[in-house]
């Protein structure tokens, strides 16, 4: 094939443009930050970076059409290129920062792959750069303001999460294949993640905001988690049980509302049958909140109490144990009493996890499940998990805590009961 008609492609001009646009993204926050040199003192500036990035296009769409190892040879001649200015720069005003070199390399290589039929993961990856070089000042403060213990816990964190978790096999195992070590792993990565996300928005953004933040964040993902981290630290600091309270409430109370959207794309049906006891339960725990929150002071969380475990480790694995054992009499309650009903099963399920018990009874219920008996069980399987959370703020919390937080549980689970009960459930 001839190379003009490797060009002749009104799909390849398009990607040409993108590789173009994404090295002059990227040019133009060093052409800004370069904005008082004198002409001609720069390595590169915008119209360097963007003739850059259409040449990695272009060197991607030749490579396509012969080898790819064009794409290679290009980059080392780059290389030289860059080095060759960067020691001319440098014996000129003495900076020895290699970040515009590094800047240039990264946005050839953008070039490429938005030829290479990846413009939006390249698109990304040049807007970021574009935020990462221009917050030279932010991430330097950020970093002389980190302390050792902190980065020790960052690090731990993406040990558990990044290395270890993709290791473990997602199966069960055991009795019954009760204990899946996947999924119990996962559990200690989410109260750890929570832990750690708490407790860098409380330092940023004070108790007050930070814990609302690290609630809702928590809530999305893991109210469980969240109770327990929250539980233990109105031990250690009493002061700031109002907070946590109104933290624990919102955080169990968002679990309603995400129910209902998983719900509504499995089996809108249900929603009818659902909706007003689930509702019910959400503004039980939802409005006590708002009063809770402003009637607590504005406390600080002592740092030399929590400097030393902002990711509570000790506690995440904790509970990891905690939920294999429970998952493992789960499935043995199950086994013992047979096949007694669904109901059973939520309730046993909702010690654990409502996620599961709810995704499955909505399937049964578009065939083989009323939806009345769907709604009963993922209500009661609602209503044992929020009981759960409820002990784990007698066992685990002060008393500030739990005289602020089990009244209103109790009100949610016995409401929303009430409710689907006066609904009826042909049962």
């Amino acid at each position: 094939m001839d190379i003009g008609e490797i060009f002749n492609n009104g799909n390849l001009v398009w990607k040409l443009f993108i590789a173009l646009l994404l090295g002059a993204i990227v040019g133009t926050q060093r052409g800004w930050v370069m904005r008082k040199s004198v002409e001609g003192s720069r390595v590169a500036g915008i119209r360097t970076f963007a003739l850059v990035g259409l040449l990695g296009g272009l060197v991607a769409a030749v490579a396509k059409q012969t080898s790819i190892v064009i794409v290679g040879f290009t980059l080392v001649a780059l290389v030289v290129i860059a080095a060759i200015a960067f020691v001319v720069q440098q014996k000129r005003n003495q900076d020895i920062s290699i970040t515009g070199v590094v800047a240039l390399l990264i946005t050839f290589l953008l070039g490429t792959l938005a030829v290479y039929d990846e413009p939006i993961a390249a698109a990304a990856a040049a807007v970021i750069t574009a935020i990462v070089l221009d917050n030279k000042r932010e991430l330097h403060q950020a970093l002389a303001k980190l302390k050792e213990y902190e980065l020790d816990a960052a690090l731990q964190l993406l040990l558990i999460s990044i290395v270890m978790l993709p290791l473990l096999p997602n199966q069960g195992f055991g009795p019954w294949q009760a204990l899946n070590p996947y999924e119990i792993w996962w559990m200690v990565v989410l109260i750890a993640s929570i832990s750690f996300v708490g407790y860098f928005a409380i330092r940023i953004a004070g108790a007050k905001r930070g814990i609302l933040f690290t609630s809702i964040f928590a809530g999305l993902s893991s109210s469980t988690a969240l109770t327990l981290q929250f539980s233990q630290l109105s031990r250690q600091q009493p002061s700031v049980s109002p907070l946590l309270a109104t933290g624990i409430l919102l955080s169990c109370g968002t679990m309603f509302p995400r129910l209902l959207v998983v719900l509504s794309v499995i089996n809108p049906d249900l929603i009818e049958q659902i909706a007003l006891p689930v509702g019910v339960m959400m503004l039980a725990m939802y409005l006590p909140c708002w009063w809770l929150w402003k009637m607590a002071p504005n406390v600080s969380v002592s740092q030399s109490e929590t400097k030393t475990n902002p990711l509570a480790l000790g506690s995440a694995l904790f509970f990891g144990i905690v939920l294999a054992l429970i998952m493992l009499l789960s499935h043995a309650l199950s086994e013992w009493f047979g096949h007694v009903g669904v109901l059973v099963l939520a309730a046993l399920s909702g010690i654990t996890d409502v996620d599961a018990i709810s995704l499955t009874l909505a399937r049964q219920s578009t065939s083989v499940l009323p939806a009345s008996v769907a709604a009963m069980g993922i209500i009661i399987a609602a209503s044992v998990n929020t009981l759960v959370k409820m002990s784990m703020v007698i066992v685990f919390g002060s008393k500030k805590l739990w005289v602020r937080v089990v009244p209103i549980m109790l009100v949610s689970v016995v409401s929303g009961l009430g409710v689907l009960l006066s609904l009826g459930t042909g049962l």
